[in-house]
C-alpha cells in the first residue's frame, strides 16, 4: 500500500460519494458521470454526444448542486445571436450611462444544448469564453471566473437543421462523451423507480452538495503535484504523434491534445486516490480525449470505421513504458 504525498483520501472519497448519489437517480451512466468529474479536475469543457432521452441534461445538473456550482442551460436554435448568450449593454436613463447586463454565460457550469444547431457567428462568441474564460462586450473585458465549464451536447443521429463545429473549437473540448442507451437492468431500475413516483426532475431538491468551489479549486492545484515520469511523457508524445502519420487518418490530433491526455490522466489518478500517473490511466482517458480531434480518410469512414477503433489500433501499437 503506497502513501500519497498529498492527502487524497478524503477527495476520493468525496468524488465517489458525489458518483454514488448521482447514480442514484441516473441509472447506467457511471462512466459518463465520472468523465464529467474528471473534465472539471483537470479544468476543461466537455462535448456530449447522444441520443435523446440519456438523461445528458439531468446529468450535468445533479453534478452543477453536487458541487455547489451555479447551473444555467442554453437553447441553442439558428436564430440565437452571441448577445443572447454573452449579454448586452444597456442605457440606464437615471445615470446616463451604459451598463452591462450578464447574459446566461455567466455561470459555473454551463450546459449549451444542441450546441450544433447555431450558426458560426454564435459558436465564435463561445471562442473567448472556453478559452480565456472570459467575455469581452464593447471593448470591456468581464471575467466568468475560476470555475467555468461548458457541457456542449448533440444529437448523433438528427443532421437535419444543424452546422458542423469548427476544428478550432472542438479542441477546446477536453472530451467529447458518447452517452450510450442504459443496459436492460438499468432500464428497469428506471422504470420502477418512476412507478414508485421518485421523479428524476424532483431529484436536485434531493441532492446533498458533497464540494464546493474552494474544494474544487484545491483539487485544479492538486493536478499539479500529481507525479509523471519521464518515460510517460514520450508516451503519450508518440499516441499523440502516431494519430497524424497512421493512414486511416486524414487529420491528426494538435499538441493541445497531448496536453490534455496528461491533465486528464492525473485528475483520473487522483479521483483514484494516487499522486501518480500510470499508463493504464493515459489508456483510460486517450480515447475521449482524441475522438473529436482526429478525422478519417474518407474511404475509411463510407467503410464504417469509427474513430475509437482507430485510436485503439494506436494504443495497442505503441510500447508501454517500463
Amino acid at each position: 500500500m503506497f502513501e500519497s504525498r498529498i492527502a487524497l483520501q478524503e477527495f476520493s472519497e468525496k468524488i465517489r460519494k458525489i458518483n454514488d448519489q448521482i447514480c442514484q437517480y441516473i441509472y447506467g451512466q457511471e462512466e459518463f458521470i465520472h468523465q464529467l468529474i474528471l473534465a472539471i479536475i483537470a479544468d476543461g469543457h466537455v462535448l456530449i454526444e447522444g441520443v435523446p432521452g440519456v438523461a445528458k441534461t439531468q446529468t450535468a445538473k445533479l453534478l452543477a448542486h453536487s458541487i455547489d456550482a451555479s447551473f444555467h442551460r442554453i437553447q441553442f436554435t439558428p436564430d440565437l445571436m452571441p448577445s443572447d448568450i454573452l449579454g448586452t449593454s444597456v442605457f440606464n436613463m437615471k445615470t446616463s450611462e451604459f451598463e452591462f447586463n450578464k447574459g446566461p454565460i455567466f455561470a459555473q457550469i454551463i450546459l449549451a444544448d444542441e450546441i450544433n444547431r447555431s450558426p458560426a457567428k454564435t459558436q465564435a462568441a463561445l471562442f473567448e469564453c472556453m478559452e480565456e474564460r472570459q467575455v469581452t462586450v464593447d471593448g470591456k473585458t468581464h471575467s466568468l471566473g475560476k470555475i467555468f465549464h461548458v457541457f456542449a451536447t448533440q444529437n448523433p443521429i438528427e443532421q437535419e437543421g444543424t452546422y458542423r463545429l469548427p476544428e478550432a473549437q472542438l479542441d477546446r473540448f477536453i472530451f467529447k462523451i458518447n452517452v450510450s442507451y442504459p443496459s436492460q437492468e438499468a432500464e428497469i431500475m428506471m422504470l420502477q423507480r418512476i412507478h414508485e413516483g421518485k421523479h428524476l426532475n424532483a431529484a436536485s431538491t434531493k441532492i446533498e452538495k458533497i464540494l464546493n468551489a474552494e474544494h474544487i479549486l484545491m483539487l485544479k492545484e492538486k493536478i499539479n503535484e500529481v507525479r509523471i515520469e519521464e518515460g510517460l511523457f514520450k508516451y503519450i508524445s508518440e499516441v499523440v504523434r502516431k494519430t497524424r502519420q497512421h493512414p486511416s487518418i486524414y487529420l491528426g490530433a494538435s499538441p493541445r491534445a497531448g496536453i490534455n491526455i496528461m491533465k486528464a490522466s492525473k485528475a483520473h489518478a487522483l479521483t483514484q486516490g494516487r499522486d501518480f500517473i500510470t499508463p493504464d490511466d493515459i489508456k483510460y482517458v486517450a480515447i475521449p480525449v482524441l475522438r473529436h480531434r482526429i478525422q478519417l480518410t474518407p474511404d475509411k469512414e463510407m467503410e464504417g470505421i469509427q474513430p475509437e477503433q482507430v485510436i485503439t489500433q494506436i494504443l495497442e501499437s505503441t510500447e508501454v513504458p517500463k
